[in-house]
């Protein structure tokens, strides 16, 4: 993992591929929460990650959290909330849609940065919002 992490350059890659990664890193994180504290099936862990992973979810967190954000972060979230988006969801607008890629775009960001300490404490702060 290491070897393909240090192959992305921070200065060139795209906000949607920062954000393609954020995505997943947050989903982990989620999955990772759930599974820790529930001993349900599977499918109900499915259902509740939505929560937190929607868009939706993503939308409302960042904005909670927004104000807790370097002046770093931020101009890597704006990055990504104005990336050119094609397509959005039909079940989303348009701007909580671009709030969801702009954070996700800031996770991606932490994790190829290398800054797992601020990455989990920025999800620590994100699933305490949320409960």
């Amino acid at each position: 993992m290491e070897e393909y992490i240090k192959n992305i350059d921070l200065q060139t890659v795209s906000m949607q591929t920062l954000a393609f990664i954020g995505d997943a890193v947050y989903n982990v994180y989620i999955r990772c929460y759930l599974a820790a504290n529930s001993n349900e099936k599977t499918g109900k862990l499915h259902k509740e990650s939505i929560r937190y992973v929607s868009a939706k979810g993503q939308s409302e967190t960042i904005e909670e959290i927004l104000n807790l954000l370097t002046e770093e972060e931020k101009a890597v979230y704006k990055r990504g909330r104005n990336t050119n988006i094609t397509s959005v969801s039909k079940n989303i607008d348009v701007v909580s849609y671009k709030r969801a890629t702009g954070f996700e775009a800031l996770l991606g960001y932490l994790y190829i940065k290398g800054d797992k300490s601020r990455l989990d404490e920025l999800i620590d702060i994100c699933i305490n919002k949320l409960n």
